[in-house]
């Protein structure tokens, strides 16, 4: 009797193992079928950021080597500042930064086939680079204008002509440009609503006092070309601010790679380039440090 009962149950417990072995596979294969799709999601690589570099010399590297083909009449270098930059970010870009450019150019064509910068902004921008105002201002040939080859007082001096009646020319121009600044980036944050925008200003040319003759700026024109290029930047600060917009400083990294610096050690050439690039712009090694600064500033706006 205890036989005839027990032998049925004993048989029946591989059948509810096999049911349960089943159920178990079968909840796997459901819960893998859930999960994979979003474990690929989450694998699966961020699209590169659609970056678009606007601005003028100080941002095209004009003679720095490679040159850029596209657009040759902008003289755009491949190893600016905004290439260095989009290399470290991973960055998709669009260079349309040209020498000269002033903040007209930005709405108009500067060369025959050139486009307007401003067209290449979309609402599928995601970062937008921009430096401009020193042709507004006319600095460079201003800065060509205080030149002196012979020491003083065998000259002129173009601090003494340029506040000769009590009022800074130099200032008051680029005071009454500033609006044109803040139009600049109410623009393209219309074309490029989505874009973080990155305020490149200027650096450091000359130091104080200057270094006579090895750049044939007298002492008093050196200080005065570099609180001009330091006003300059400090409008472009403030309108960073005011727009929401992350100003990138090249002025402190540049401090001891100014034109007096050793050849070797200078971010900015002076009147006489001694390494590819133009007169009073930054060379390779400036270009480099300035994309280093702008990288620094993106990771840590993109991190907060």
């Amino acid at each position: 009797m205890l036989r005839a009962i027990s032998g049925p149950r004993t048989e029946r417990r591989p059948v509810k193992t096999a049911l349960r072995l089943t159920l178990t596979v079968l909840l796997c294969a459901a819960a893998l079928a859930v999960t994979a799709p979003l474990a690929a999601a989450w694998a699966a690589p961020s699209p590169p950021l659609r970056y678009v570099a606007l601005g003028d010399s100080y941002a095209a590297e004009p003679l720095v080597p490679p040159a850029d083909p596209a657009d040759p009449a902008c003289l755009r270098s491949l190893a600016g500042y905004p290439h260095v930059a989009a290399r470290a970010l991973g960055a998709d870009l669009t260079d349309v930064s040209c020498s000269a450019a002033t903040t007209g150019d930005l709405s108009t064509s500067q060369h025959p086939g050139v486009p307007p910068q401003y067209d290449a902004l979309s609402p599928a921008t995601d970062l937008v680079s921009v430096t401009i105002g020193a042709n507004d201002a006319r600095l460079f040939s201003e800065a060509l204008k205080c030149v002196n080859v012979l020491p003083e007082p065998l000259g002129t001096s173009c601090a003494e002509e340029n506040t000769a009646d009590g009022t800074d020319r130099l200032a008051a121009r680029i005071d009454a440009w500033a609006p044109t600044f803040d139009a600049v980036l109410d623009e393209i944050a219309r074309r490029a609503p989505a874009a973080e925008v990155f305020v490149v200003g200027y650096g450091n040319y000359l130091r104080t006092g200057g270094c006579y003759p090895d750049q044939p700026f007298w002492s008093r024109d050196a200080t005065y070309l570099q609180q001009t290029i330091d006003r300059l930047t400090a409008v472009l600060r403030r309108a960073a601010e005011e727009h929401r917009a992350t100003f990138v400083d090249t002025y402190r990294p540049g401090i001891g790679h100014d034109s007096c610096a050793a050849p070797s050690d200078r971010y900015i050439e002076g009147v006489t380039p001694a390494r590819p690039a133009a007169p009073l712009h930054p060379n390779a090694a400036g270009a480099q440090a300035i994309g280093e600064a702008l990288t620094a500033a993106v990771t840590a706006r993109r991190a907060s």
